[in-house]
């Protein structure tokens, strides 16, 4: 596996509001080194006049240091107003992006007003912006492309799905989108209970606790808070069947509900995760964390964005897709760059996406091709390892996202259930 690279999505690195109160700091920084070069001058200044005196302190030394607090106050007022610079820059991709986005309408009106603001502020902002953007395309699919067998004879592998996710631009969910189509009747039976000591720790815990034996699809965890609230974790596989003739058979989570979803269409894996999620106890309002893997990931965007229930927290593992979260929700998106399935997000948004504290971790899995390797960057197995290959890179972005699972470990008792799904005859 290649080095892990954490981001906020896209073609944007940072939080614009991270850097601008980053500037900040460097702005209180060139103050001080500004003030001692001026203290320091004064002292220097007051010695050599003073008849006598420069013979017991080194002038010379004590001008170096001058010299080196001017040096660093104008290096701290560069680097704020390049990090500035910078910050605008990444506003104005979001601002971009919504406008394309909202081409029509008061959110889009907004988003050209805000980047003409930002235009008329520093004309070299529209070209850094193209240029982060053109970049990102750029190598948004480079594990794919490294993908050649046989001396290139077979061309990349990986690149059918990449530029059905580019050139669809399926592979991010529209603000405002809601699943189209019949729903189809499920059944969801408990197979399996239990009783967790505590709350996830780490991603690399969370996702280890997608149910992993066939059977079960969803797994949904109740935290129960002393005078009666309740908060809920839930699991979602990714594809259990492949076979074209089970399309539509007795698993929902098949390649006809990988279908449905990528093309925005309700699921039987959708209908049934929300049944499981009923069963266990939720309703309309509670809070429900969700953590999925593939398909999963296209069923647990379509309930952040689109359910009764207060979604905070969406973690993410080869997800074909990736939703537009508001800024109360927060996206955690895992994904090799060599993963063909999750290739098909296309990248995801240029801007990002969820609050400022929503990280995108990524990685290539199998530098250079092997015929053993294909299809592995997509096993739950291999992003077990990425996450725990994030959990230790002690990036403060990730630790951000440990601390939206703390108050989990306040609740009195934990309930953990697993739950099968089947498709059912009208």
């Amino acid at each position: 596996m290649s080095g892990i690279d954490v981001g906020h999505g896209g073609a944007i690195s940072v939080d614009p509001d991270e850097l601008r109160q980053l500037a900040g700091r460097m702005d209180a920084a060139a103050l001080r080194h500004d003030e001692a070069a001026r203290a320091l001058r004064t002292a220097y200044q007051r010695i050599v006049d003073t008849p006598g005196l420069s013979a017991l302190v080194d002038t010379v030394a004590l001008w170096g240091l001058c010299q080196r607090s001017s040096v660093l106050h104008g290096e701290c007022v560069d680097a704020a107003a390049s990090t500035r610079l910078m910050a605008d820059t990444y506003e104005y991709v979001e601002l971009l992006i919504e406008a394309r986005a909202r081409w029509f309408g008061a959110v889009g009106d907004e988003a050209r007003a805000g980047m003409r603001r930002l235009e008329e502020s520093d004309p070299r902002i529209p070209d850094l912006a193209r240029g982060l953007i053109e970049r990102w395309e750029d190598e948004r699919f480079a594990g794919l492309i490294t993908q050649v067998p046989l001396g290139g004879l077979l061309g990349p592998v990986g690149i059918v799905p990449a530029l059905v996710g580019a050139g669809s631009r399926l592979g991010v969910i529209p603000r405002g989108s809601r699943l189209r189509g019949v729903t189809e009747p499920v059944t969801v039976t408990p197979v399996k209970t239990a009783t967790p000591s505590a709350a996830p720790s780490g991603l690399a815990g969370a996702l280890s606790r997608i149910p992993e034996k066939r059977g079960a699809q969803v797994a949904v965890e109740k935290y129960s808070f002393a005078g009666g609230a309740a908060k809920y974790v839930v699991y979602v596989k990714g594809t259990q069947t492949f076979a074209p003739g089970d399309m539509g058979g007795p698993d929902p989570w098949d390649m006809k509900s990988n279908s449905q979803l990528y093309l925005g269409q309700t699921s039987a894996s959708y209908e049934a995760t929300l049944a499981a999620v009923e069963a266990a106890g939720a309703r309309p309002g509670d809070e429900v964390r969700i953590v999925a893997h593939s398909q999963g990931g296209m069923v647990a965007s379509h309930v952040a964005m689109q359910s009764e229930y207060d979604v905070p927290l969406v973690v993410t593992a080869g997800s074909p897709v990736d939703p537009t979260l508001d800024e109360d929700q927060t996206l955690v998106a895992l994904g090799y760059t060599d993963d063909p399935v999750r290739a098909l997000a296309g990248g995801g948004s240029p801007a990002g996406t969820g609050s400022r504290d929503s990280v995108v971790v990524t990685a290539e899995h199998s530098p250079g091709f092997a015929w053993g390797d294909f299809g592995e960057p997509h096993l739950l197995a291999a992003y077990v390892d990425l996450a725990e290959d994030a959990d230790a890179a002690a990036d403060p972005r990730i630790e951000s996202v440990e601390r939206l699972w703390d108050d989990l470990d306040d609740a009195a008792v934990i309930e953990r259930t697993e739950y099968r799904a089947e498709r059912t005859a009208r």
